[in-house]
């Protein structure tokens, strides 16, 4: 027993006199590090998306200034589905001239002609109500969706919809028809250009909230 307690104690000397390997320990924290970087890069461009909603166009189930989180799988191995909250490419805030504007067919900004490519994304958040293919119409107040005379049932609505005018959407294939929750203060696509969103905009569907609290969102 006395002599392993002697050979304990001459590794401790050992070790204690053993000099500090600067460069080791440099390359050790930098290694940390490349991989946490790494990790961060697959997780926010592969797996979830964050966003941060700056209007109260999805109110009350989202409000103004909270921060979400999104599934990127959920669009990488499915489809966007009717009542997803979804986060998606809008548009872009060219770079060259300032001008925010919508993603159109052309690519680039309509005011300076700047590629969307060297712009900056405008990510908006809305809520999933035609699917391609879909026939909605919109009217006394209701979301009627293909030929059904039986309105849509929207738990989600603080308050009825109004509806000054009628209005008919028939969705393109491969594209969706957004609208927001707060309905009667949202600009969404009743009044965008162009109405519906290709589905290669459809970046991550939205889990939950995690500022200033955490909840789930439906």
């Amino acid at each position: 027993m006395k002599n392993r307690d002697n050979a304990d104690k001459r590794e401790q000397i050992r070790a204690e006199e053993e000099p500090l390997d600067w460069k080791r320990e440099l390359l050790s924290w930098i290694e940390i590090l490349v991989i946490a970087a790494v990790a961060a890069f697959i997780l926010d461009t592969f797996i979830i998306a964050n966003s941060r909603v700056p209007s109260g166009s999805m109110e009350n189930t989202i409000m103004t200034g909270d921060r979400v989180i999104g599934s990127r799988l959920s669009y990488t191995f499915g489809e966007p589905e009717r009542g997803d909250i979804a986060i998606f490419v809008f548009g872009y805030n060219c770079r060259g001239c300032g001008v925010e504007y919508q993603k159109s067919p052309e690519g680039v900004c309509p005011s300076c002609g700047r590629s969307d490519r060297r712009n900056k994304v405008i990510y908006y958040v809305k809520r999933v109500i035609g699917e391609p293919g879909d026939i909605v119409d919109i009217h006394d107040g209701h979301v009627y969706l293909n030929g059904s005379e039986t309105p849509e049932e929207e738990p989600y609505l603080s308050e009825e919809m109004i509806t000054p005018q009628a209005l008919h959407y028939e969705v393109p294939e491969g594209h969706y028809l957004m609208l927001g929750d707060n309905r009667n203060y949202s600009l969404d696509a009743r009044f965008w250009r162009y109405t519906y969103i290709d589905e290669d905009q459809m970046v991550a569907k939205v889990l939950f909230r995690y500022f200033p609290k955490i909840s789930l969102l439906k």
